[in-house]
């Protein structure tokens, strides 16, 4: 299992343990070649933009139809560590799933310190009731990537969700709070007992895929090991999906592509 006993790191080191652009040379031109791609992604595809799931500014979606009627629904959440990005920079993310018949949407939030992670969380689920109620999916996958793979993870309670793909996500809040990140986020003992989706785990729920990419930061790699193991440990369904060669920012090719491991995961997710 990846990674070392993170209790026994001091704030600077912990911090590190969870910088994955610090740790990733290129990765600030990935993410700003990621948002002209998915800028032109929307100039070429016609989509529902920007519907509403609240009154907040941020809590709009994005919907992209595939063109086939009764198409399965794979709902993104955008990364960021609940601090950044918004859901405009990974409409390529679309590209993928749309070619091989699935409908998406891309979830926006508010993001921390505005929102607190408790309010954040809540967002999610509204979302996802509002998508079922518009888009009428015969099944609805939640995926999402690092921050959004947390936020994924969670949302595998809400009665909307059929399956999941959370992918290089953090799904024990505890280490978070003991790093430079919780500079924005303020977590409270609380909200890391609340909001750690392995302190959590629902005593039913559809298959969930755990994706990471082999070459992440060892932190994040255990996290996925680590949830994974425990969701498995319950007798719920999923698999753990290692990605050789991607690191944090890579592994989102492997949905741009319509032929990425992570396209293929969501098209078994969706098929049942």
């Amino acid at each position: 299992m990846a990674g070392g006993d993170w209790r026994g790191m001091d704030r600077a080191t912990l911090s590190r343990a969870y910088d994955n652009s610090g740790a990733v040379a290129g990765s600030s031109a990935f993410m700003a070649g990621l948002r002209e791609r998915s800028a032109a992604f929307r100039e070429a595809n016609a989509g529902e933009l920007d519907q509403p799931y609240g009154h907040g500014v941020r809590q709009r979606f994005d919907l992209f139809r595939c063109g086939r009627a009764g198409a399965p629904l794979l709902a993104f959440i955008h990364g960021g560590y609940w601090q950044r990005n918004d859901k405009h920079g990974f409409s390529a993310l679309a590209e993928g799933p749309l070619a091989r018949g699935l409908d998406v949407a891309m979830i926006g939030y508010t993001l921390c310190p505005e929102a607190t992670m408790t309010a954040l969380c809540a967002e999610i689920p509204a979302a996802l009731a509002r998508l079922r109620a518009h888009a009428s999916p015969p099944r609805l996958v939640v995926s999402g990537w690092s921050a959004g793979g947390h936020l994924a993870a969670l949302a595998m309670a809400c009665p909307e969700v059929d399956a999941g793909l959370a992918v290089s996500g953090v799904f024990d809040l505890a280490p978070i709070r003991r790093t430079a990140l919780d500079d924005a986020l303020h977590l409270t003992d609380d909200e890391v007992a609340a909001l750690s989706p392995i302190r959590h785990l629902p005593a039913q729920a559809g298959p969930l895929t755990v994706a990471y990419g082999a070459g992440e930061l060892p932190e994040l790699c255990r996290q996925s090991q680590v949830y994974q193991a425990a969701w498995a440990g319950t007798g719920l369904p999923g698999d753990l999906l290692p990605l050789p060669g991607d690191d944090h920012f890579t592994v989102l090719d492997q949905m741009i592509r319509p032929d990425g491991a992570l396209t293929e995961a969501a098209l078994r997710l969706a098929a049942g």
